[in-house]
């Protein structure tokens, strides 16, 4: 296979889990599309008010019981690598983490990165903390599969679709091999303690851990899928044992897209799978609550937590800084973790999710308590403009996770007039409640979206002026078509477009004009790329002028926004290595580090800095590298029980990804940085 076939097979084998997320996504809606298309929204609202009181205080107190659950995963995992951690570290650690990783996916990555800031904080090394991330993967795992056995043996036509397809000697054959896996693991553990696996060495666990670890994710699963029965109605045939194969399957499937909280995958494959014992309403219901309860409050509650921790380990300088620098200044003075970042982009998605289904989830409200004329202004509205200012907002959280300055400024006017326009619906308050909410989480952190978006990144572009005029004109469409569906109980723009009471002229017209609205919106937000000056005389003249060392071989140096800071940079493989920390001016060094890893996420790499100094191993932390201590050869030290050794410089990446690519070429760079540093004296 030749090295530009091989190029071509990793760019493909990246974005696989995505395009496997996107043809599950859009199986959903097909299938949703099919077999629901009957389904009327005031029959939701009916079943979301048939939920009886004493079933939503069981569910929610099952969602306690399963977050105090996972605790454990994580109380293990630490002792298991070797550095015992205070219980209340374990859950506040594995609280933030499930909670970002059950909403946005990417489990074992958006876990991984919460899990390193806090361990590392509290002492454990890199391999410790890696160790305590493997176990709480594998953990979870074989909860799945002991359940996932047992439901294949008893219960096989409870698996959706296959189930009804497949013999049942076959589903028996799935979970022998399911519960064989969970033996072997067990076994493994007694017998030999050490597994060699794809080149390494991997340390099991005692194999008393190993059975504890197996009741300890069989008992989570089972919780879990609780709380979603406890809000079904009673249904002649749906046992728990039944519901439980379903949940199983569906909560697999919704792994598999790769898509935040498995979000569209996991919802119709409920609906799929409970179809044949009720009323897609009831089910819908069900959803809904239970994604509440288990995705949206544990997220804006550890949101809120991981943001007072770091506040408290700064020492107050968010107070000191917020607003009162201009945002690359701020960056410098003061870096926010992409937790808590990610947290707030991810309440930003759900709140446009929320405005979205607004006609679902509340009926229209009477405004004539305010002003008649303003009362039928707002019924005409209807649900119109809550439903575009919630595609706007998801549009907007795509923004924010690129760190784009603008999609911070139209975030917050677009929560304001959702919560402005929802407050005035007197049985709709709660929903301005979590917009507030949302703004005052994501307000404090203006400084962290420091990229400027692509309409600003220079003069007026004939491109960009068509995208405005082209939006201008999707808007003014959506306008004109306001008074023919004004009358529709709900009129959301999506529940336009599927109406079946409206001429196919309207629905067509709304369905383009958002469709190519949302696409201006992104060709217009989406950042600037990030240019970097080629390794010539000029370069090397710049960055010496700027105080670096010279180095022997470089690829090119990236410039911070202000371009008063530089770090030269090499590509090693799949991984863009800067060399060194950034040079020149203070204010200026942090974004060379964050323009440092937009081009290597530009061109599909990861970040890595060898050579870094102590000063900014929290800035490094922010972005998910781990700091391995070097040695005067600058090579990593042996890595030793206890706390990771202070050192004067470090290799920080992302270490369970590249150390093992890094290390045949670090002897080299060494050798190179010698025979500069010796020809410039």
């Amino acid at each position: 296979m030749t090295a530009n076939r091989r190029t071509a097979v990793k760019s493909w084998a990246r974005h696989a889990p995505a395009a496997l997320g996107v043809v599950l996504l859009i199986g959903a809606i097909y299938v949703v599309q099919r077999e629901f298309r009957h389904l009327r929204l005031k029959d939701i609202g009916a079943a979301l008010s048939a939920i009886p009181v004493h079933a939503l205080v069981f569910a929610f107190s099952w969602t306690i019981l399963s977050y105090f659950i996972l605790t454990f995963y994580d109380r293990l995992g630490t002792i298991y690598a070797g550095h015992r951690v205070s219980y209340g570290r374990v859950a506040f650690a594995s609280f933030c983490a499930y909670s970002l990783s059950h909403n946005l996916g990417f489990a074992a990555i958006s876990g991984a990165a919460v899990r390193y800031r806090l361990y590392a904080h509290w002492g454990l090394t890199p391999l410790q903390i890696g160790k305590t991330v493997a176990f709480c993967s594998l953990t979870f795992a074989l909860g799945g599969m002991v359940l996932g056995g047992a439901i294949l043996f008893v219960e096989p036509r409870a698996i959706p679709f296959f189930g009804q397809h497949l013999p049942a000697i076959a589903m028996w054959g799935v979970g022998a091999l399911l519960w064989a896996v969970v033996l072997g693991y067990v076994t493994l553990a007694r017998v030999f303690g050490r597994v060699r696996l794809f080149g390494h060495d991997i340390e099991l666990p005692g194999w008393r851990m190993a059975i504890v670890q197996v009741l300890l994710a069989t008992v989570d699963v089972a919780v879990t899928a609780t709380i979603f029965f406890a809000l079904l109605p009673h249904a002649p045939g749906l046992t728990w044992l039944i519901f439980l194969g379903v949940y199983v399957s569906c909560y697999t499937a919704g792994l598999a897209a790769n898509l935040p909280g498995g979000i569209g995958v996991f919802d119709t494959a409920m609906l799929f799978g409970l179809s044949p014992y009720m009323s897609a309403p009831h089910i819908i219901g069900a959803i809904l609550v239970f994604r509440l309860y288990y995705y949206v409050i544990p997220l804006f509650l550890a949101g809120s937590l991981f943001a007072g921790n770091e506040i408290l380990l700064r020492g107050g300088g968010l107070l000191r800084h917020f607003n009162r620098l201009p945002p690359v200044q701020a960056i410098g003075r003061w870096s926010e973790p992409d937790f808590a970042v990610t947290a707030a982009t991810g309440a930003v998605g759900l709140c446009g999710v929320l405005l979205l289904c607004l006609g679902v989830l509340a009926p229209q409200a009477d405004f004539t308590w305010i002003d008649p004329d303003f009362g039928d202004f707002a019924r005409q509205a209807g649900q119109f403009v809550p439903s575009l200012i919630g595609a706007g907002l998801v549009m907007m959280a795509l923004g924010l996770s690129h760190r784009v300055n603008l999609a911070w400024g139209l975030t917050i006017f677009l929560l304001v007039l959702g919560a402005a326009f929802t407050a005035t619906q007197d049985n709709r308050l709660w929903v301005a409640g979590i917009l507030v909410l949302t703004i005052l989480l994501l307000a404090p952190f203006r400084a962290c979206f420091y990229r400027h978006p692509h309409l600003m990144t220079g003069p007026l572009q004939p491109g960009s002026a068509l995208t405005l005029a082209l939006l201008g004109l999707c808007l003014f469409s959506l306008a004109i078509t306001r008074p023919r569906t004004r009358l529709l109980e709900n009129n959301a723009f999506w529940a336009v477009v599927i109406s079946r009471d409206l001429p196919n002229t309207v629905r067509l017209t709304v369905a383009i004009a958002v469709l190519l609205g949302l696409t201006a919106i992104w060709l217009l937000l989406r950042p600037g790329r990030v240019h970097y000056l080629p390794w010539d005389g000029n370069a090397r003249q710049l960055l010496l002028g700027m105080g670096g060392r010279l180095v022997q071989a470089a690829d090119g140096v990236v410039l911070g926004e202000s371009a008063r800071a530089a770090i030269p940079f090499r590509r090693c493989g799949r991984v863009l290595l800067g060399l060194g920390d950034p040079v020149g001016d203070d204010t200026d060094r942090i974004s060379a580090i964050w323009r440092l890893r937009d081009l290597a996420q530009q061109e599909g790499l990861d970040a890595a800095v060898w050579h870094a100094g102590p000063d900014l191993l929290k800035v490094y932390g922010d972005l998910g590298l781990t700091a391995l201590p070097l040695g005067p050869d600058g090579l990593p030290l042996p890595e030793s029980e206890g706390d990771t050794p202070v050192a004067e410089q470090y290799l920080v990446c992302k270490a369970e990804r590249d150390l093992n690519l890094l290390l045949p070429v670090l002897p080299n760079l060494a050798q190179g940085l010698r025979t500069g540093v010796a020809a410039a004296v």
